[in-house]
């Protein structure tokens, strides 16, 4: 599979909202693409500004704010490394996972071999894509419009995430370039900032889930609902304080990854949505799962779009920094 769709064809490919079940909502994806071509970049003064967009299309549909939020990820990724790559009509993707026995390798100007959890292949031109480079991580530019390119997606039997069809993809010699050597990817703090960004999307979405809740008549008359409400509320509301809190000091040290406020952030969302999904489902019960479809799917995507937080790993870095220091939670 070799031909790719560019986000100009999408727009007159458009899919009714209606199928974003059985395929992902292109149309909505091109409008959002049509209203904010660019976003603000990480660490340049408007980080919140940023995040909220996301937290925006995240809201309307996770699997469209999976694809896009990575499309405006590369933008950043190559802002911070000073590169031009990025045209206008393209859709990028980024692609950097590491399973453990990848054979991913670059090699004679192309790439060889099978890169896993790759989304949105089928719907992106371009990816940037990590592979060794002469003993440390590179990061390649890839377009998808050439031969040597085979995209397999049979595995993705998901239920919650369906319609972004992450898949493996098999490079047999395929031209790239080479964006950034020697670990550079990882090296910048947009990479850490760009974490951040991923938890704006699992925000927007678990607001969404909340607002079920918030909008159902059954908060007047049944005082559980409405304390399952007022948890919500408060955990949406520190969360929201933390996120705010983060944007400001991303935007006044952008040269700082301030990497354990990114990973407190991430995990307090992840926890946030874990609950607010649940505390929803035990107010209202089985009805809005088995007969709102929208919401049913949101929970879904929600509940497998959390997982990229590395749960205990996450919450033991968090734990052994903390222990090491004297104070840590003085205001």
């Amino acid at each position: 599979m070799n031909a790719r769709i560019s986000p100009m064809t999408l727009i007159s490919s458009s899919l009714s909202p209606a199928s974003a079940q059985s395929g992902l909502d292109l149309a909505a994806a091109n409008t959002w693409l049509a209203m904010h071509p660019t976003l603000p970049l990480p660490g340049r003064g408007d980080t919140l500004a940023r995040w909220r967009i996301l937290a925006d299309i995240a809201a309307a549909d996770l699997c469209v704010a999976k694809l896009l939020e990575a499309h405006y990820d590369a933008q950043a990724i190559c802002a911070d490394l000073g590169s031009d790559l990025m045209q206008p009509g393209q859709c990028w993707a980024v692609w950097a996972t590491e399973p453990p026995g990848t054979d991913m390798h670059f090699t004679g100007n192309a790439l060889h071999g099978t890169k896993a959890w790759c989304s949105g292949a089928a719907h992106v031109t371009h990816t940037l894509v990590t592979a060794p480079h002469q003993g440390a991580p590179g990061l390649f530019a890839v377009a998808l419009d050439q031969p040597g390119i085979r995209i397999d997606a049979s595995a993705w039997q998901a239920l919650g995430m369906r319609a972004i069809e992450t898949a493996n993809v098999t490079f047999s010699a395929t031209p790239a370039q080479l964006v950034a050597a020697d670990g550079g990817y990882l090296a910048r703090p947009g990479f850490w900032h760009g974490g951040a960004g991923i938890a704006a999307c699992w925000f927007g979405a678990t607001a969404a889930v909340a607002d079920v809740l918030r909008q159902s008549p059954r908060v007047r008359r049944d005082p559980h609902a409405a304390a399952h409400l007022g948890a919500i509320d408060a955990g949406l509301a520190s969360t929201r304080a933390l996120m705010r809190e983060l944007a400001a000091r991303i935007d006044a040290q952008q040269h700082l990854a301030h990497q354990r406020e990114v990973m407190q952030l991430r995990s307090s969302v992840e926890a946030i949505a874990r609950d607010t999904v649940d505390r929803v489902a035990r107010a209202l019960g089985p009805g809005p799962l088995c007969m709102q479809g929208a919401h049913a799917q949101r929970c879904a995507d929600l509940l497998v779009f959390i997982r990229q937080h590395h749960a205990e790993r996450d919450l033991q870095s968090l734990g052994e920094r903390c222990h090491q220091e004297a104070a840590a939670w003085t205001l």
